[in-house]
């Protein structure tokens, strides 16, 4: 990497006198012009009130244009955006501040027609306000009730499966999602879905549910689970009755997952897993008996190596190599399982090499193809068996406007002579393009889209229909008169996925048709000679796992329920697939923006039944690749629509993952993401956020989880970590953000507030901060017992579970105090056999002479929340036996009054001073002094405090919690 390149290129931001973002400023340097410098200026306006009004990018500033307008209403809700890639949009909330009315897909001109009206009903006021139901109406049409929600009540049935206040019946698009319990932490452990037929639309009229029910197609398919105490899914019985069962470590992290075909035996597909202590996966080993390895960069923990082998055979099946550049941008990609080939007096290398422009854009690419390729279109290449397979080097460059809009891709591949150039023409009042084989006017660009953003053309000829949530809802790849045209069609849930999926075809003279069904852990594929399971197995690791089982139809040449194990590369791809013996499949490499590069496979019919390819997402009969949200079009680097999520990747709403597809990926179809960091952004509930840099993960918890939770993340992590930074943020640092974004919805769902008689507000923050010093994994660990903390402003024996305490003094105090007199208390609950809730911890907390809610002044604990904590701790891991297996000579209800507690108590006491204060830690043998001990210790450790000299007491105490 050329450092010059980069040099004097930095990221700018400019602040207005309110603090408010007016300017982003980069500097574009190529490699092939290092000496021309230029300056990109993103423009931001706001209105009075300190709300955004207008944002530009350089292009569309320069021509007096602005990519986004807003209008919003005095508390800051947006009532109008307007977009020159996804159109206009207006929403009015009610006074509650629930959205009432959106009109969307509101064009110019003639495509105000298009505009599509939804209205929002909501229950009386007398109630809780819940969503009642969607009214739809597009211009010119009859209005739709396209979704309604049934509510549960109070009944016993209802209660016995957790159901009262839940949206037991949603009828959606795709026709009736039915809830039939639910787990105590809000799990949904039985879920039926119902579908509409095929030439149906959603219109639930009126008010009687049996009526909808009518409208329905006969079939249901439930799927069942089970859960652990903190909502983790342990079991999934899919619609037809094919079982996965998974277990967890201590720290809730996969170790191992099985499957059970209906009427069969269970299977083992993922044996072991080992992590490093940062829970980065090391070593995964499937049931194939097919082995992978992870290797990291010490300095920056990225990953450098992906290993996958068959042990059994001493086989390497693929050896990925990365190498970075200093912030992290992929530049060498090697596969050290693959032999150099020759042809034609070339070397061909199992090697891809990367260059980048100054803004981290992908502009050059060299690889392997298929000696037999041609243009990339939205076809597959044909398959070559592993003997006959014949490969070339190839060179792509890639070219881009100052919008970051992909322009040219240039192809070369001269041993073959697969040479094309791939132009693509950008409207001048957008960022909306097509392919310049539909024009090469700009002007004539925005006409080729629909008012809210969708193309309407895959290619030309080739008709995209979508439905009026902007969803595509078909494509007609062949257009025939007086004969059926051939199309794919889908329809999708209330939350656009997928649902269902039919292709036809007309072969001769008779249209065959092909439909899939998408249900949880499965795929129903049927067409007129066939009827198969795909059941797609959740937890598998790092690998996809996809089991074929045929009900009918099964061809010849294939065993019935083979796994097929698919093994990815950075970004996500499916790069090799293995059988359950560990013998290869096919192995396949796609070109930087996607779309397959080479492809080798056992058989044909093996071929024909692989279906997730690029980015780990499943490729269509179109060439289209679908992410959830939105789909992709491979052979152009470009999104089919525009963003719905908005400007979270920037105002450009058609750019695929920053121009950056190597080191980037997009999980959904909204943000990219770096692979790497995809687990803790999902830990943090910012999967549908941008957060390739700090500056991105910061902003994206505003957005997402609020400005309190802003600005704690700023308190308390702004010294370590460089939230302000426009550098790509270390997956370290992200699993840091992940772990206290983590902690703070643990922590609040586990601590409440308990006031006087008079209702006095109580402010349980502190109560909190101290929590929030305790590790991850105990947190989890503890909380999934049902521990939890009620803070008070009153007196600890007007406690309902505290009553008996009345008249009695606490241990270690002087007996003429009571539990309600001496300051700073806390009770910890021992077990309901002695009046007291067994999992819950009591804190008083008194007001200051600033109003501020504190733990009162007097008490000698470290930290008074962290001690009783201990308490409960100390109780219920002991209790429950979940420290491992109680040996001779190591017993005890209490992880206190275990032996091999009390013989390190023991020795700390021995350097005790019997008229010191540290005394009362030993006074009441094990019932008293070790309980005492154990709670303090925890408290000192994770306090950061060292008041007494314990070394073996907190040793001890350090190693039980770290082993969780």
């Amino acid at each position: 990497m050329s450092t010059s390149l980069y040099s004097k290129t930095p990221s700018v931001t400019v602040l207005d006198n309110r603090a408010l973002l007016v300017r982003a400023i980069v500097y574009h340097r190529h490699p092939d012009t290092p000496a021309i410098t230029e300056e990109r200026i993103t423009r931001h306006q706001f209105d009075t009130c300190g709300l955004p009004s207008q944002s530009a990018d350089p292009r569309l500033h320069a021509a007096g244009l602005v990519n986004f307008s807003f209008i919003s209403d005095l508390g800051g809700t947006p009532l109008r955006t307007q977009s020159v890639d996804a159109g206009t949009t207006v929403v009015l909330n009610d006074a509650a501040g629930r959205i009432f009315l959106q009109v969307s897909n509101i064009g110019e001109g003639n495509e105000r027609s298009a505009a599509v009206t939804r209205t929002f009903q909501y229950e009386d006021a007398s109630l809780p306000g819940r969503l009642l139901g969607i009214t739809e109406q597009a211009a010119g049409e009859n209005a739709r009730a396209t979704e309604r929600f049934v509510w549960g009540g109070h009944s016993a049935d209802e209660q016995s499966h957790n159901l009262a206040g839940q949206p037991v019946s949603h009828y959606d698009p795709a026709g009736l999602l039915s809830t039939g319990s639910v787990s105590l932490s809000g799990v949904p452990l039985s879920v039926t879905r119902q579908l509409l037929p095929d030439d149906a639309e959603a219109d639930w009229q009126g008010v009687d549910a049996s009526a909808w029910n009518d409208l329905l197609a006969g079939e249901t398919y439930t799927t069942n689970g089970t859960v652990d105490a903190a909502g983790n899914v342990l079991t999934t019985t899919d619609a037809k009755g094919n079982l996965q069962r998974v277990a967890y470590d201590v720290a809730g992290l996969l170790k191992g997952s099985w499957l059970t075909v209906k009427g069969g035996t269970e299977q083992i597909i993922v044996k072991s897993l080992s992590y490093s202590a940062a829970g980065q996966k090391l070593r995964e080993e499937h049931g194939n008996g097919v082995v992978t390895t992870y290797s990291y960069e010490a300095e920056t923990q990225r990953l450098i190596g992906i290993k996958t082998e068959r042990l059994s055979a001493a086989k390497v099946l693929q050896d990925l190599r990365y190498e970075y550049d200093p912030v992290g941008n992929v530049l060498v990609i090697t596969n050290d399982a693959e032999e150099t080939r020759f042809w034609r007096n070339q070397e061909v290398v199992p090697e891809n090499r990367y260059t980048y422009d100054s803004l981290y854009q992908l502009i050059s690419a060299t690889g392997r193809e298929m000696a037999n390729a041609v243009q990339q279109g939205s076809n597959l290449p044909p398959y070559s068996s592993f003997d006959d397979a014949t490969y070339t080097n190839y060179s792509r460059t890639y070219a881009y406007d100052n919008a970051g809009n992909l322009t040219k891709i240039q192809h070369s591949a001269p041993a073959s002579g697969n040479n094309y150039t791939t132009s693509i023409t950008v409207s001048s009042r957008s960022n909306r393009a097509v392919l310049s084989t539909f024009t090469e006017n700009p002007a004539d660009v925005d006409a080729l889209f629909t008012a809210g953003g969708q193309q309407k053309q895959l290619l030309p000829g080739q008709n995209l229909l979508w439905t009026a949530r902007q969803e595509l809802q078909k494509v007609t790849p062949v257009t025939r008169d007086g004969a059926a045209d051939d199309s794919e069609s889908y329809r999708y849930d209330a939350s656009s996925q997928r649902i269902v999926k039919i292709t036809s075809q007309l072969t001769g003279n008779t249209t065959q048709t092909k439909r899939v069904i998408y249900l949880p852990g499965l795929e129903l594929r049927s067409s007129a000679t066939e009827e198969l399971q795909i059941i797609t197995v959740g937890e598998a690791g790092r690998a996809q796992v996809r089991v074929l089982h045929w009900e009918s139809g099964q061809p010849d040449g294939i065993s019935n329920d083979p796994i097929r194990y698919s093994y990815d590369n950075l970004t996500g791809s499916s790069s090799l697939e293995v059988d359950s013996s560990g013998e290869l499949i096919s192995q396949e490499e796609y070109y930087p923006y996607g779309g397959t590069a080479l492809f080798a496979a056992r058989s044909q019919l093996e071929a024909d039944y692989k279906t997730i390819r690029y980015s780990g997402k499943e490729q269509d009969a179109t060439g289209l690749c679908y992410y959830g949200y939105r789909y992709y079009q491979p052979w152009a680097g470009r999104w089919l629509s525009a963003d719905p999520a908005g400007t979270v990747d920037g105002l450009n709403l058609f750019r695929m993952v920053r121009n950056n597809p190597i080191t980037l990926h997009d999980n959904n179809g909204l943000a990219p993401v770096a692979k790497s960091l995809t687990a803790h952004v999902q830990r943090a509930g910012l999967q549908a956020e941008p957060v390739e840099s700090y500056q991105d993960v910061f902003h994206a918890i505003f957005h997402v989880h609020g400005e309190a939770a802003y600005n704690e993340v700023w308190a308390t992590l702004s010294e370590s970590i460089p939230l302000s930074s426009s550098e790509p943020i270390t997956r370290e640092h992200m699993e840091a953000i992940a772990d206290f974004i983590e902690k703070k919805e643990i922590i609040s769902g586990m601590v409440y507030a308990s006031t006087t008689p008079e209702d006095i507000p109580i402010d349980i923050s502190e109560v909190q901060a101290h929590l929030h010093k305790i590790p991850l994994n105990i947190l989890k660990k503890v909380h999934s017992l049902g521990q939890f903390i009620t803070a008070t402003n009153d007196n600890i024996t007007n406690h309902p579970s505290r009553h008996h305490f009345k008249g009695i003094t606490p241990r270690g105090w002087p007996d003429d105090l009571t539990w309600d007199s001496v300051p700073g208390v806390g009770a910890e609950g021992k077990g309901a056999a002695e009046g007291m809730h067994p999992d819950e911890t009591i804190i008083a907390l008194s007001q200051n002479q600033h109003g501020g809610w504190s733990l009162a002044e007097g008490h000698t604990s470290t930290s008074l929340v962290l001690h009783e904590y201990a308490h409960a701790i100390d109780r219920s891991l002991g209790e429950k036996a979940l420290m491992g297996p109680r040996g001779t000579g190591d017993v005890g209800d209490f992880l206190s009054r275990r032996n091999s507690f009390i013989s390190v108590w023991e020795q700390d006491l021995s350097h005790t001073d019997p008229a010191s204060d540290d005394y009362y830690y030993w006074q009441g043998g094990s019932e008293g002094g070790a309980e005492e001990a154990f709670a303090e210790g925890f408290s000192e450790i994770y306090s950061g405090k060292n008041v007494h000299n314990w070394p073996n007491v907190k040793s001890y105490i350090s190693h039980k919690m770290q082993h969780l």
